[in-house]
């Protein structure tokens, strides 16, 4: 009677195990095929920006991919072995897109930068290595985490090292509308932020031009002033 308690025990415990884990191959491939294609679309786009702010612009096209892929992963595919190697991709990702972003300090605050994403990455790591008992929903909150903590902890560290990472966003931002802009050519206006402030310099053909330049500037989220040194061509 013991020993057939104790197998039947032992069946309902793989059952859950089984049921606990997901599945299901055509949407695991139909999901991350989106996330492919999504990934090629967004770096097909990056390709209209230059010099660090491309190379941001492809690492966070990267970084939403294995985003995607994690999701897909814990909805559609969600065995151990599948989850870890998402999970790691993500956190790979992050610490590619984080050191990125220190490319465009200088001195100590870059230094400070790769350190802190260096330390981020190694945390994200660690978190991988999710204890078997845990629940599936706690490894989701675990991935997610994982794969934001890179970026966050590089942004937190020091004073200095926030404000330079978001004025490099803020340059980003800047050089994606005017590269979006049909007016505006990107390659005639060189765009710098110091503490929110943005800085347009160049030459351009017309004054329509430089005038769009600062408009597209000012909307910019996290834009504190446009400071326009742009010369019309004569």
């Amino acid at each position: 009677m013991k020993k057939i308690l104790c197998i039947s025990l032992a069946a309902l415990f793989s059952s859950s195990v089984a049921f606990a884990q997901t599945v299901d191959n055509n949407a695991y491939k139909a999901a991350k095929d989106r996330a492919e294609s999504d990934y090629k679309a967004a770096k097909d786009r990056c390709k209209e920006l230059k010099g660090n702010a491309e190379d941001v612009c492809k690492e966070e096209a990267k970084v939403a991919q294995a985003r995607a892929e994690l999701d897909a992963t814990m909805q559609h595919h969600n065995t151990a072995k599948d989850v870890e190697k998402s999970r790691r991709k993500l956190a790979d990702a992050e610490y590619d897109l984080a050191k990125e972003r220190c490319d465009d300090m200088s001195g100590s605050a870059k230094s400070a930068c790769k350190n802190d994403a260096k330390s981020a990455h190694k945390t994200a790591l660690a978190s991988v290595n999710t204890p078997a008992t845990s629940t599936t929903a706690a490894i989701a909150q675990d991935a997610r985490q994982a794969g934001t903590n890179v970026a966050d902890t590089a942004r937190e560290k020091t004073a200095d090292t926030r404000t330079a990472m978001s004025d490099t966003m803020i340059t980003t931002k800047v050089k994606a509308e005017m590269a979006a802009d049909p007016l505006v050519k990107a390659m005639d206006v060189h765009v710098e932020t110091q503490k929110g402030i943005v800085m347009l310099s160049g030459f351009v053909p017309s004054k329509a031009e430089a005038d769009k330049a600062v408009e597209l500037a000012r909307k910019v989220e996290g834009v504190q002033e446009v400071k326009s040194s742009i010369q019309v061509k004569k």
